[in-house]
């Protein structure tokens, strides 16, 4: 298989998911809103897309499997399986916020090797494979060679549901507010990876994570030159529910400053 020759096809295939996307926001009905669980939101664009994704996939690459959020498809494969989030910040775009993306991972066994993530509103398509780099647009993209925490900007996500750990994660962002050039939080864990690769954030660190929230990004920042591990220096980050992403170089203060206020029960 040609990961790279696969990829562009993948690529195509987010943007049309994306384009539908876009179309959809101009006209979006926030009566059309479905609820899967407290603040656990999903619409028939979320649907659609996803199902489109799958026909598309299925097609490209029959002998895979699929991860999917919306449980489109369900089956999995042997060797491969597509990860998919078919709009990543889903309550963005319920509310005219145009931060959200279109993430497709594959992965071959227990490792992902080709991640796209695509930011319709912006035209942005951040894309990698396996020992090939990362890319913005047909451009290579490197994280940022900022030295130090003190020199970051950091990403995070809020808790909006789960908030049992609602007082350690306000005393880490509390932590890291008080020790980098500041927080952001966008609402999309697939963009906050992208930037993290491009760039744009030197780290990035959220719990109550899903596989299709971050499988795309995992490649494509560890393609950029990034580093990625749970809340502690090693673990299972893409199927382990927490993830830290960082430039590599502030990814040993990251994990200091959430050790001293994150506790496992």
């Amino acid at each position: 298989m040609d990961l790279q020759q696969l990829c562009l096809k993948v690529n195509d295939i987010a943007r049309e998911a994306g384009n539908y996307i876009k179309q959809e926001s101009a006209t979006f009905d926030r009566s059309k809103i479905e609820l899967k669980g407290f603040n656990d939101l999903v619409s028939y664009v979320d649907k659609q897309a996803e199902a489109q994704l799958v026909e598309a996939l299925r097609s490209l690459l029959p002998e895979a499997g699929f991860i999917t959020e919306e449980e489109t498809a369900t089956e999995r494969g042997e060797k491969y399986n597509w990860i998919i989030d078919p709009l990543d910040g889903t309550t963005n775009f319920t509310h005219g916020l145009h931060h959200f993306g279109v993430s497709i991972a594959l992965m071959e066994g227990q490792e992902i090797v080709l991640g796209v993530i695509y930011a319709p509103m912006m035209d942005e398509c951040f894309y990698a494979t396996k020992g090939n780099g990362a890319y913005l647009n047909g451009k290579q993209i490197k994280v940022s060679d900022a030295p130090a925490l003190k020199d970051s900007l950091i990403a995070t996500g809020f808790p909006y549901y789960a908030f049992d750990l609602t007082q350690q994660y306000l005393q880490v962002l509390g932590a890291f507010m008080a020790t980098s050039h500041g927080v952001r939080r966008i609402g999309s864990a697939a963009l906050d990876l992208a930037y993290v690769a491009v760039g744009r954030f030197e780290g990035f660190f959220e719990y109550n994570l899903n596989a299709w929230d971050v499988a795309a990004g995992v490649i494509i920042v560890q393609e950029a030159g990034g580093k990625l591990s749970k809340f502690t220096s090693g673990g299972d980050y893409i199927f382990g529910r927490e993830i830290v992403a960082s430039n590599t170089f502030i990814h040993d203060e990251m994990l200091q400053t959430i050790a001293l206020h994150w506790k496992y029960n």
